[in-house]
């Protein structure tokens, strides 16, 4: 019937998430609507894409996780200050604690930067070239389809349309193969990244590694609240540059759609259909290529300033004793993800 597998605890807690964001943000006389309607929405459409082959287990699960979710924000959102000021005690405490190591170690999250701004360039640089290279190789090995619409129209308006629907499918077949090379070539460069991010904090840590124990322990909390946020840029990283792949698939296939829709048309009007088509086509082949590679190129630069800032943020909370809004709020996040995969993990599929 199914597994709980079916389900990823990741993705029903980001729909949970969202809501419970939302839900903050928006005017109190909305609260209802949300709970009634967006959640709902939501969960369903996550569920019933999962769960397509046991419907019925996806109908169970969103039932019971509606409720649950909506006591979720309600404790939550009750214990919000709390966590507030726990959070805002523990750093004041961690503050007062690191006064006699101020400077040292202000001083070695400035060389944990700089070190950083260093690696990530050369990878920044890489990814550039490799969102260029792809781009490249893709135009080249779509550019030959353009000439060959050119001369199909030089035939018969018979064999046009008889060949008009293979050719349309090879030139789809082209996209998807150059599409799934653009994401190959692109991820070794974006598994790097990320583990610069891991070794950025294993240094850093090594590097505050000598003070006295219970400041270490104030310390590691920080570290592992830095590398969870570094880790979720990188993950936020790789998602993007997969986002912006497929929106190159969909800018493009429309080509194939557009030619395949021409080949079910009468003859005598295929040519007059076709021949804008086989001008535009090269031109909106490098139209897409470029909107990609302009979009992409730029997101390794963008993540080093990214991790760069969340050093800048630990540095600032150290020196001031002060916790901003994304601790509180990350701390939130974790306990809306724990208890999610808490209750998925009870909430077993039936069996035939």
């Amino acid at each position: 019937a199914g597994s709980r597998a079916d389900v990823n605890p990741d993705e029903v807690a980001s729909v949970i998430w969202k809501y419970f964001t939302e839900l903050g943000s928006n005017a109190k006389d909305t609260a209802e609507q949300l709970q009634q309607t967006e959640l709902s929405k939501q969960l369903n459409t996550l569920l019933k894409s999962n769960l397509q082959s046991i419907s019925a287990y996806a109908e169970d699960l969103q039932q019971r996780l509606e409720p649950f979710a909506m006591e979720l924000q309600a404790k939550l959102a009750q214990d919000s200050q709390r966590l507030k000021e726990q959070i805002q005690r523990e750093l004041q405490e961690l503050q007062a604690k690191l006064a006699p190591y101020a400077d040292q170690v202000h001083q070695q999250i400035g060389t944990n930067i700089r070190q950083l701004q260093a690696r990530m360039g050369p990878y920044a640089e890489e990814l550039r070239s490799q969102v260029d290279l792809s781009a490249g190789e893709l135009r080249r090995a779509l550019e030959p389809y353009a000439a060959e619409l050119r001369e199909r129209l030089q035939d018969n308006a018979e064999s046009v349309q008889a060949s008009l629907s293979p050719y349309a499918e090879r030139l789809q077949r082209q996209i998807d193969g150059g599409v799934e090379s653009v994401k190959q070539r692109l991820s070794p460069v974006a598994d790097e990244l990320k583990a610069q991010v891991e070794q950025s904090v294993a240094e850093l840590r090594r590097g505050l590694s000598p003070y006295a124990q219970e400041v270490r322990d104030g310390l590691e909390r920080q570290l592992q609240s830095l590398s969870a946020q570094m880790e979720r840029a990188a993950e936020e990283l790789r998602a993007r540059l997969a986002a912006s792949s497929e929106e190159l698939r969909a800018q493009l296939s429309p080509l194939a759609q557009e030619l395949r829709e021409a080949a079910s048309g009468d003859a005598e009007s295929l040519r007059q259909r076709l021949q804008p088509l086989a001008q535009q086509l090269e031109q909106r082949l490098g139209q897409s290529l470029e909107t990609f590679r302009q979009q992409a190129a730029p997101f390794g630069e963008t993540f080093g300033q990214q991790l760069v800032q969340r050093l800048e943020e630990m540095r600032g909370k150290l020196d001031s004793g002060a916790a901003g809004v994304e601790d509180h709020l990350e701390l939130l996040e974790k306990e809306v993800r724990d208890k999610v995969a808490a209750f998925l993990s009870t909430a077993a599929p039936p069996q035939n």
